[in-house]
């Protein structure tokens, strides 16, 4: 009877300890860490804000439920031009956003969403994670007691709704346009009126005459704002964001707190979000874009003088804010030989297979 006894006590003790070594590590060692992530999206942009939903999510199945991210749309703990402030200060740990609605800070952080004319979607991505840009970022973002991680990616933007047709860069002077960061800057210099307005205004200001044009991201988004409705002409392409790429900033000491495990899945879910947000702005767009165009919408590429005189623009900013800017000035010349360098290898084998088989596409 006791040796009975004896036997069933160690087999039980022995699944006890094959439960425990189940268990994954991360759940048995780390402990419990809740974060907060204030926005810059309201709920509707689907793609976007769904980005960030999923990061969240993804960040708590790594860990075994242990680290959890509430998400917050912009507005709900500070306005969406404020979300910096937030995690810098620590009033939240981190956010989802895009650099450029805060180049009035610092005019270097633009280089971490992209520059008008500047490298697309997969450059952006080869310059930050193998070129040094991140790590030139952070030593910016550093100032701010911020670490920054790219976690998505909208790709080459449309150029805006337009109320009239723009036949020329005459009509740029005088045009009051919704459009902020880099862009507003450029066609500022070309005697254009940039304004700042949240996507929950675009509409009723397109409407009302209070503005002429207004860009916002892309066919998916635009489409869900009902720009088409008032403004119908829809300029290719967005010049002046060949990479929409998006960041995570994260309060520095809040990010050195977490268990190595925690940074490495936070850091994870940012890298998948990438991949993912491209992937599926390049799954919708083409769908919103047939609706916008059975709809009325005038698709149109910007005339030639247009791009010329924006890209003219776009190099004097450049020097002009190397000159205002020491951070600016750090960053700029080795971010130009990067791309001089992307340009040469695009040029060969992508731009080339991609020009034939589209020409080739449009003839079945």
């Amino acid at each position: 009877m006791q040796r009975r006894r004896f036997l069933t006590q160690t087999a039980t003790a022995a699944s006890a300890g094959l439960a425990a070594m189940a268990v994954p590590a991360v759940a048995q060692s780390n402990p419990q860490v809740k974060w907060r992530m204030a926005t810059s999206w309201p709920k509707s942009l689907d793609t976007m804000y769904g980005s960030a939903e999923e990061l969240c999510k993804r960040v708590g199945e790594i860990t075994d439920g242990k680290f959890e991210i509430r998400i917050f749309a912009g507005g709900e703990i500070v306005p969406p031009t404020q979300v910096m402030d937030a995690v810098g200060n620590g009033t939240v740990e981190c956010n989802h956003t895009l650099s450029t609605y805060f180049i009035g800070k610092n005019s270097a952080l633009a280089f971490d969403a992209g520059l008008s004319y500047g490298m697309n979607a997969r450059q952006q991505a080869a310059w930050l994670l193998y070129g040094g840009g991140l790590q030139k970022l952070r030593e910016v973002y550093k100032k701010y007691n911020i670490v920054n991680f790219t976690c998505g990616n909208v790709g080459v933007q449309m150029g805006g709704w337009y109320r009239k047709e723009i036949k020329s860069v005459a009509d740029i002077k005088g045009l009051k346009m919704r459009i902020g960061g880099i862009g507003g800057m450029v066609l500022s210099k070309l005697g254009a009126i940039p304004q700042q307005i949240p996507a929950s205004d675009i509409y009723s200001s397109l409407e009302k005459g209070t503005i002429d044009a207004a860009e916002w991201i892309g066919p998916h988004d635009d489409e869900k704002l009902g720009l088409n409705k008032v403004a119908p002409y829809y300029y290719a392409p967005g010049w002046f964001e060949g990479s929409g790429s998006i960041t995570t900033m994260v309060h520095d000491k809040a990010f050195e707190a977490l268990p190595p495990a925690y940074k490495a899945a936070f850091e994870v879910a940012c890298n998948e979000q990438t991949l993912k947000m491209m992937a599926h702005y390049d799954q919708l767009n083409p769908i919103a874009l047939r609706k916008l165009i059975a709809g009325g919408a005038k698709v149109a590429i910007f005339p030639k003088d247009v791009m010329d005189a924006t890209y003219q623009a776009s190099q004097e900013l450049w020097k002009e804010l190397s000159e205002k800017n020491p951070d600016f000035a750090a960053i700029y010349p080795e971010w130009s030989k990067f791309q001089q360098s992307e340009a040469s290898w695009f040029r060969v084998a992508e731009a080339s297979l991609d020009n034939y088989t589209f020409s080739a596409l449009s003839r079945r």
